[in-house]
Order: C-alpha cells, then structure tokens, then sequence
C-alpha cells in the first residue's frame, strides 16, 4: 500500500509516496481506508523538523485527519463499510493517517458527517477538535461573551460555528478586512481588524488562535486559552484573576460525533481550498506554504 514518508527532515522534496506494508489491526483497534486527509500546520512543522526538542526523529508516516471507510471494525461497534472520520495524534503515536490503509484506536473514530464528501469530512477532525476541546475549557455560561481571535481562520473559524451552535455570543478579531465578511456571516456580533477596537475587559472568555495576546479584551476573573503555541505562552494575567491556558489537542471520538452532528444539522460548514491526489503531495505542501487559502488544502486518495 501507499504511504506518505519522510526519510529526513526538510522542504516539501522530502516528502515520498513509498510502498509500505499493510497494518493489521489489534484489539481495541479499526482499520480504516483512506479516502482523504487535509495538510495542517502541525504537518508543516512536522516535515520541517520544526517541532522542538521532543519530537519523533524519522522515518516517518506523516498525517493526523483521516476521512474514509470501515474494513475491520474489530469490537468497536462500528461497521465494515462504515464511512468515517478520526484524528491521530501523530507525534504521540506515530501513527500517520497518511496512507491507503490506516489503524487507529476506536476511541478516536467518529462515523463521519452524513452530507459532506470525502475531502470535506477529512477537514474537520484536528481543527474541529482543537476548537471543541478549547471552549469546552473555556466553559462559557449563558449570557457571557466571547472573544475568537483568529476567527477566520481553519480553527477559529470552525470555533465561530460551534460557539454559535451553542448559543454563545461571539465577536471577532480577524487579520485582513477580506475575512471580515466571513465572520459576520457566520455570527460573529461584531467583527475587526483593531485590536483597539475591542472593550476593554470586555469579555468572560478569550479564545485566541493566532496569537494575538488581547489580553486587554478578557475581564477581570475571566478565561484565556491559546492555541498558538508558536507564539508562546499567554502571559501572566493570574493578578486580575483571569485564568490562562495553552490548549494541546487530543483524540476524542465523542468531540467527533458532536461534530458531525453539528454538520449533520447544517451548523458547521468546513471549507476546502484546494484538493490534490496523494502523488502530488509535494505540491500540495507548496500550496500550503504560500497561503492566502481560502479553506484547507485537502488530499484525495
């Protein structure tokens, strides 16, 4: 079967569709054939080497979002033809999703969202998750306000929708004005570019996904949870109260479901920028690094 590896770390060149040998699943396990994936920022530092320290050394199967069809559901309670998505943590497990045939936990397999195609299914589970997992931790109640940074982009934006979904009052920070339309349509109260332009302790909660550090936007007593890890820790706001977090995603089969019920019930909309075949995984990197997307960058198998 085919694989996406890489021998060294490196540019997109380094990245290889080889022949590997097919995965045999164990208990607790499912087999899954792959119909899609979708390139992420972690994939990037990945094949770069620009993880840290701790990171696996290779060879390597590269790919963390999987799309695709049940072959052996093992005990898992799931079908064989069974279409669905997962997420493997990639660097923990070294359990790459992308190649024809790939085995994960079951408790990191969801049956996919009823009405999307292969490429738009396999765009949701590590930025649906990162979203899910961080305004879960953010435990807003009704009637406190929240702030996404980065609200247009593949995690905020999937964030938007959710904390909509779920009644949540939402106002954005975008980077460009071209993203501005985008998150006034999808509910963002109010929209902007201005950091300055945001209430000063104005909201229960920040979501920050760029590494905006508006940390003059979360009140007193509040929440502040960023995922940009790149950016750095958020700083030191426990003076005031606030309570402040660096999010790490992790395999949730139930934060799956939730999200394919959400697209099942028309709420979360992903969007795809591009979509290449496995073979032209090379380009599919280059168009990642040059970004301006305007959705993911997917790949069909």
């Amino acid at each position: 079967m085919r694989a996406v590896r890489i021998e060294r770390f490196g540019g997109p060149g380094v990245l290889d569709v080889a022949e590997v040998g097919e995965p045999e699943p164990g208990p607790g396990e499912v087999l899954i054939r792959a119909e899609a994936s979708a390139i992420n920022p972690v994939d990037d530092k990945t094949r770069a080497g620009a993880i840290g320290a701790d990171m696996p050394l290779p060879p390597m199967t590269l790919g963390w979002d999987l799309a695709g069809i049940v072959v052996d559901a093992g005990s898992s309670g799931l079908r064989a033809g069974d279409r669905v998505i997962a997420m493997s943590h990639q660097l923990a497990t070294g359990r790459g999703t992308w190649a024809d045939l790939v085995v994960l936990a079951a408790e990191a397999v969801a049956l996919a969202p009823r009405d999307l195609d292969p490429t738009g299914a396999a765009t949701l589970p590590l930025p649906g998750l990162t979203a899910l997992q961080s305004l879960d931790r953010l435990a807003l109640a009704p009637g406190e306000r929240l702030l996404i940074a980065g609200a247009a982009g593949a995690v905020g934006g999937l964030a938007l929708q959710i904390a909509r979904a779920r009644g949540i009052a939402v106002d954005a920070l975008v980077s460009r004005d071209a993203q501005l339309a985008f998150a006034r349509e999808h509910g963002a109260a109010f929209a902007t570019t201005d950091p300055a332009a945001l209430p000063e302790r104005g909201y229960h909660a920040v979501f920050d996904t760029f590494g905006a550090f508006a940390t003059g936007a979360v009140a007193d007593g509040g929440r502040y949870v960023s995922v940009a890890t790149q950016a750095g820790p958020v700083p030191d706001l426990s003076a005031r109260g606030v309570r402040t977090a660096v999010g790490q995603v992790r395999e949730d089969g139930a934060g799956l479901r939730e999200l394919a019920a959400l697209a099942d019930r028309g709420l979360l909309r992903p969007r795809v920028d591009s979509v290449f075949a496995l073979g032209d995984v090379r380009a599919a990197h280059e168009r990642f690094a040059r970004g301006g997307l305007r959705g993911k960058v997917a790949v069909a198998f």
